[in-house]
């Protein structure tokens, strides 16, 4: 276990307690700046944490995040669960070709996958604008106002939605026949047992992919990011992460960005280690039932 343990410790543990130690610090500035004592760090305390908190911008991009996260999640899980129903159906044409199509969208970067809708949205390269145009219907602004939440949103269903249909999909496949026979036997239909059984039993990868999605949707940095340049719609601080980016690389105050930084780990710890307690609570009482 020790290449693990070493490998934990360089890349995981080590960034994370440096992080924190910045967070207490501050650039103390004497004079006009000039020297080699004229700028040192200093300890700071909380004002960093204060000061974050306090910032308007942060608040504004946790707003924001948190729509786009309320259309994501469940678009997301919802088609992942849709999908996954599907392909576990009986008699089933092209199962194999339909899986790798609806998962080969995760294979993309999110980078690329970014680029790729971004001229998809744009008007003067847009095909679909083109068309829209030929046949003299209104083309809308997908860059611009509350239609930039969908868009932005559309690319994080399009690229996440194979995984988690994946993860739904295995645990179907793992559900022994006998279930499914007798349920037959009792005479329900396909529907009645997607309902009754196949969702029921598969709640534990719901929940997982639930809590994937969800950590996906608090850190997202790379659509809002790439799509900036196209748009003057995205601010810089569009979300949590962006802002962090501004702090440390562009404003140079590593220090409020390594505040930030901790703050929004401390948001999704307590937010995922909430709803996995939830979600077992609710295991155990059905299972004491």
């Amino acid at each position: 276990m020790l290449p693990a343990v070493l490998l934990f410790l360089a890349f995981f543990a080590l960034p994370i307690g440096y992080a924190v130690w910045l967070s207490f610090r501050r650039v103390e500035v004497q004079g006009l700046g000039l020297g080699s004592g004229a700028r040192r760090e200093v300890w700071a305390g909380l004002s960093n944490y204060t000061a974050a908190l306090g910032d308007s911008e942060l608040l504004a991009g946790a707003l924001r995040v948190l729509g786009y996260g309320m259309i994501v999640v469940p678009t997301m899980l919802g088609l992942a669960l849709l999908f996954a129903l599907m392909l576990d159906a009986d008699r089933v044409a092209g199962r194999h070709f339909a899986r790798l199509t609806i998962f080969l969208p995760y294979a993309v970067p999110g980078v690329i996958a970014a680029l790729l809708w971004g001229f998809l949205y744009l008007p003067s390269v847009s095909p679909l604008h083109f068309v829209l145009d030929r046949l003299g219907l209104p083309q809308p602004d997908l860059l611009g106002g509350g239609a930039l939440f969908i868009a932005l949103s559309n690319i994080a269903v399009w690229g996440g939605t194979g995984f988690n249909m994946i993860v739904i999909y295995t645990a179907l496949r793992a559900i022994p026949p006998e279930i499914y026979e007798a349920a037959r036997l009792d005479g329900c239909s396909q529907r009645q047992i997607a309902w009754r059984i196949k969702i029921p039993m598969v709640a534990p990868s719901l929940v997982l992919t639930f809590f994937f999605s969800v950590i996906a949707t608090l850190q997202v940095f790379n659509e809002p990011t790439t799509l900036r340049p196209l748009t003057n719609n995205l601010s810089t601080t569009w979300s949590p992460l962006m802002k962090v980016y501004q702090d440390a690389f562009v404003r140079g105050n590593i220090h409020s960005a390594a505040a930030t930084a901790v703050i929004i780990a401390l948001v999704t710890l307590v937010l995922s280690f909430g709803f996995l307690r939830l979600a077992n609570s609710r295991t155990r009482q059905e299972e004491s039932r």
